[in-house]
């Protein structure tokens, strides 16, 4: 990864979190912790990551826990690997397993056009108030489950709409996160232009695929990008990710990225146009990325 480039991924990780958070500094490492309850950006936003002011050292991670253990969100560190290469060897050492996912990013001028779509199925950005958001907001669930209502998830046989498994699964979800206040939580984010949720839908409605993304110091990280299990194999993740390009693009959002944990998922995004460019290292009890 170039430096120009990796500098304004880590100005984009440093900043993006405070649209949703507080910072608190424990030594050279930043904890962010959410203003309010719900998951408007990753699940959290409740992990730290290095400043670089100074070398991590054990003190520091365990102080860091112990504050996160005190608010009751998950241990989680996340951070660029070539700008902290020695933090992965200490955080391990704490006993907290790492993971590597590595970073894609879209060349600036590359074009991307719209992707095909199935019979009836249309794309749009969800306003704030939009009726899908609630189901929106509640397919990554079973996306990105490793088990998705009991089946394997690539057996799926493809359909246009959500199966009958899905659509009640689906409903149940939504109506736990409306609840829950997850989804009122998000409303002020899309509201604010700060969180941009593009969904794929059914003819009856029913979201089919979602992804997002949350602009800061033009640049962004695409995520979320997951289909229901029964829809899957048609392109609609890829469908999705184009027109989270175009969004991102027509409000000035220049350098695009991305991180993924499967090879299968690259090659999608390679055919877009996306092409390596760095690792991001975080702990496993983190929210799906993408």
């Amino acid at each position: 990864m170039s430096d120009p480039l990796r500098d304004r991924i880590e100005r984009y990780y440093a900043t993006v979190p405070l649209l949703f958070a507080d910072a608190e500094d424990f030594g050279p490492l930043r904890l962010f912790v959410r203003k309010e309850p719900g998951a408007p950006y990753y699940g959290g936003p409740s992990h730290a990551q290095p400043t670089g002011a100074a070398s991590v050292g054990a003190a520091d991670i365990a102080r860091v826990r112990a504050r996160q253990r005190e608010l009751g969100v998950p241990e989680a560190f996340e951070w660029l690997a070539e700008s902290a290469p020695a933090l992965r060897a200490r955080i391990e050492a704490a006993g907290l397993l790492v993971l590597r996912r590595p970073l894609m990013v879209l060349p600036p001028h590359h074009p991307l056009p719209p992707q095909p779509l199935p019979d009836g199925v249309t794309l749009r950005a969800l306003t704030a108030d939009d009726p899908a958001l609630p189901a929106a907001l509640a397919l990554p669930r079973l996306a990105f489950a490793k088990e998705p209502l009991g089946k394997e998830p690539l057996a799926a046989e493809p359909s246009p709409a959500a199966g009958p498994s899905d659509r009640a699964e689906l409903s149940r979800l939504a109506e736990a996160l409306t609840g829950d206040g997850t989804v009122a939580a998000v409303r002020p984010t899309i509201r604010a232009g700060h969180k941009t949720l593009v969904a794929a839908l059914a003819p009856d409605g029913t979201p089919l695929a979602t992804g997002h993304y949350h602009p800061a110091n033009a640049a962004t990280e695409i995520g979320g990008v997951g289909t229901l299990p029964s829809a899957r194999r048609q392109g609609l993740a890829a469908a999705v990710t184009a027109a989270l390009v175009a969004h991102a693009r027509a409000q000035g959002v220049e350098t695009i990225f991305l991180a993924y944990a499967e090879e299968t998922v690259a090659r999608i995004y390679a055919r877009l146009g996306f092409r390596p460019a760095g690792t991001t290292l975080l702990i496993a009890d983190q929210p799906a990325r993408s």
